[in-house]
């Protein structure tokens, strides 16, 4: 889990905050108690410097505990997938 610290605590401190960013840690930066940012050493991740050149970001967890969470979708009515499953549920 990475360390929280707020905005003015990293405005007052940043030499000593990258320092630690540097030596692999990161940091969830928050604003008013709200997550608005994430620190990270940019040799951290192998993806981390493909998405910093694209905007992105890089996952925080393996996408299969992010898909473990979803729930699956639904059977929109009116559409086909509705029609057979109600055509089948009366076997």
């Amino acid at each position: 889990m990475a360390e929280k610290v707020g905005v003015r605590e990293l405005r007052q401190n940043l030499s000593k905050y990258l320092a630690r960013v540097k030596a692999g840690e990161d940091l969830v930066v928050t604003e008013r108690g709200t997550e608005v940012a994430r620190l990270i050493s940019s040799g951290a991740h192998p993806d981390a410097r493909l998405a910093s050149r694209f905007g992105a970001t890089v996952p925080v967890e393996p996408f299969e505990s992010i898909a473990a969470r979803l729930s699956p979708p639904g059977r929109p009515s009116g559409t086909t997938d509705a029609f057979l499953h109600e055509g089948r549920a009366d076997r």
